[in-house]
C-alpha cells in the first residue's frame, strides 16, 4: 500500500513539475531571445529608416555615411553593427572586421531577397560562439536593395541568464518534489500506522484469538473500521463459546449411553444361543458405537484445546513399542477391509523419549485410521519409525514416524489446511475434521512436528518428528 501509494502520487508530482519545468524554460528562453530580438530589429529598422529618408542613392555616398555611422556608433561595447551589400559581403563593421568577408548566415540573403528584417539566432560560422544577428534591407525607391544593416550581439550572457533561471526552476522543482515526499511520507504512516495495527489483531483473530480488541484512538473512517473489528471480534468469541459449550454438552451427554451401548453389546457377545445373523448385526453395533465414542473423545478434546485444558503427561517412554502396539491393534480391523499393513523395522536403535504414551498412541491410531479411511483404495499402508542425527541443525537428535497410503493423495489447493479444525475438504469419508487438529497439537505439545505431503508417486505420506531430548 504504502510503495502504491508513494509510487503513483509521486509520478504524478515528477510529471507536473518537469512540466512545469520544461514550460518555464521554453518560456523564458523566449521572453529572453524575443525581447533581444526585437530590441534589435527595432534598431536595425531605425537605422534603414534614416538612410532611406536622409542619404543620397548613390553607391559611393551609401558607403562614406556607412563608414560615418560606423565610427559614430556607441554600442560597440556589446553590439557589432555591420554595413553589408547586396551580395551579402560586409563593407564596413564596427568591430573592424576586414571588408569583403562573407558572415554567410541566412538572415542576410532573407533580407535582401524578402526585402524586410530578418533575423536569426546560431552559431557565429567563424568562432563558434552562440550570436543573434538582425539584417535590415535599405531599398532605393525603385525598389533595389543597395545593401544590409546588420546588428550581431552575443547571446553569452543572455543564455547564462537563462541557464540560472532554469537551474533555479529546477531547484524549485526539486524542493517541491521534495516537500511532496515529505508530506505523502507523513500521511502515508498516518494511515499505515492503525492499518498494521488492524492487520496484527485480524490475523491474531484469524488465528483463534477471538475476542481479542483494538485500542481505539481514530474518530474517522479508521475508527469506525475498529469498532467493527472489535464488534465482529466479541460475536466471533461468543458464538465460539457458545460451540464449545454446546459441543462439551453434547460430548458429555453422548458418553453414558455409548457405553451403556458397548458394554451391553459385548456382554451379548457371549451368548452362545446367537444366530449368525444377529451376531453380525450386534458386531456392527459395536464397531459404529466405537467410532461414535472416538468421535466424542476427539469432540472433547477439542473442547479442551480450545479452553487451553489441553495436556499432556511426560514421561519417559519407549515410542518404537507404542507404536508396534498401535499397528497390532490395528492391523487386524485393515485385514478385514482387505488392507495390508506393512511394518518397516529400524536399523538403528530407537531412544526413550519423553513423551505421553496414551497421547502418541491416539496420534498414532488417528493416523492410521485416516490412511485407511482416505488411501484405503490402494489397498496397503506403510508404516517405518527411524533416528535422525542433528534434525535441520538444530543440533538435537529426533525420532521420524512416516505413515504412508498409497492411495488418490489429496488435492494441492487443500493440502494447506487438512491440519485446520473441522476441515474435509472435498473428501466423502466419514469424521468430526478434527482428528489431525488433535493430533497436530498433541505432537505440538511434544516439542515435534507434524507435516502432510503427497508422495511422488501416490498416495499421502504423514511425517512425525519428536525430539529424543527433553520437549
Amino acid at each position: 500500500m504504502k510503495q502504491k501509494w508513494m509510487l503513483n502520487s509521486m509520478l504524478i508530482v515528477i510529471l507536473v513539475v518537469l512540466i512545469g519545468i520544461g514550460a518555464f524554460s521554453a518560456s523564458i528562453s523566449s521572453y529572453y531571445y524575443k525581447s533581444i530580438q526585437a530590441s534589435l530589429e527595432t534598431k536595425a529598422k531605425t537605422a534603414t529608416d534614416f538612410f532611406a529618408n536622409y542619404i543620397t542613392k548613390t553607391y559611393a555616398e551609401y558607403y562614406q555615411s556607412a563608414y560615418k555611422y560606423t565610427e559614430l556608433f556607441n554600442e560597440r561595447d556589446r553590439l557589432e553593427l555591420q554595413f553589408i551589400n547586396a551580395s551579402g559581403r560586409i563593407e564596413v563593421s564596427s568591430y573592424g572586421l576586414a571588408a569583403g568577408t562573407s558572415p554567410g548566415t541566412p538572415d542576410i540573403a532573407n533580407a535582401v531577397r524578402l526585402k524586410k528584417v530578418s533575423s536569426w539566432i546560431g552559431e557565429n560560422p567563424s568562432t563558434g560562439e552562440r550570436i543573434i544577428a538582425v539584417s535590415s534591407p535599405m531599398v532605393y525607391s525603385n525598389g533595389q536593395v543597395v545593401g544590409v544593416i546588420r546588428y550581431v550581439s552575443s547571446l553569452r550572457l543572455v543564455d547564462r541568464q537563462v541557464t540560472v533561471n532554469v537551474l533555479i526552476a529546477s531547484g524549485l522543482g526539486l524542493l517541491i518534489v521534495l516537500l511532496t515526499f515529505l508530506i505523502n511520507l507523513i500521511f502515508i504512516r498516518s494511515i499505515l500506522a492503525p492499518v498494521r495495527e488492524v492487520t496484527v489483531m485480524t490475523r491474531h483473530i484469524a488465528d483463534g484469538g477471538y475476542g481479542g480488541q483494538i485500542e481505539n484512538k481514530y474518530s474517522d473512517e479508521i475508527g469506525e473500521m475498529v469498532d467493527s473489528i472489535n464488534e465482529m471480534s466479541m460475536q466471533i468469541s461468543r458464538s465460539e463459546k457458545m460451540k464449545a459449550e454446546f459441543i462439551s454438552s453434547v460430548s458429555h451427554e453422548l458418553r453414558t449411553p455409548l457405553t451403556a451401548i458397548t458394554g451391553w453389546g459385548e456382554t451379548l457377545m457371549y451368548d452362545e444361543g446367537l444366530s449368525e445373523d444377529s451376531r453380525r448385526g450386534l458386531e456392527i453395533i459395536l464397531k459404529e458405537a466405537r467410532r461414535l465414542t472416538n468421535m466424542v473423545e476427539e469432540l472433547l478434546d477439542f473442547t479442551r484445546i480450545e479452553d487451553g485444558r489441553f495436556t499432556v503427561n511426560i514421561e519417559k517412554m519407549d515410542v518404537e513399542a507404542e507404536l508396534e502396539e498401535a499397528i497390532l491393534a490395528y492391523g487386524e480391523l485393515l485385514k478385514q477391509d482387505g488392507i495390508e499393513l506393512e511394518y518397516v523395522r529400524p536399523t538403528d536403535k530407537i531412544p526413550i523419549i519423553p513423551g505421553d504414551p496414551e497421547r502418541l498412541k491416539q496420534v498414532f491410531l488417528n493416523i492410521l485410521d485416516n490412511a485407511a479411511k482416505h488411501g484405503g483404495s490402494g489397498k496397503r499402508i506403510v508404516v517405518s519409525i527411524g533416528t535422525v542425527k542433528n534434525f535441520n541443525d538444530t543440533g538435537k537428535d529426533y525420532v521420524r514416524i512416516r505413515i504412508r497410503d498409497f492411495g488418490p493423495g489429496i488435492p494441492p489447493d487443500e493440502l494447506p489446511h487438512v491440519k485446520y479444525k473441522f476441515y474435509k475438504g472435498s473428501s466423502k469419508a466419514r469424521g468430526s475434521g478434527i482428528g489431525l487438529a488433535v493430533c497436530d497439537e498433541i505432537v505440538r505439545l511434544h516439542g515435534g512436528t507434524l507435516n502432510i505431503d503427497n508422495a511422488a508417486d501416490a498416495g499421502v505420506v504423514v511425517t512425525i518428528m519428536l525430539p529424543a531430548g527433553g520437549a
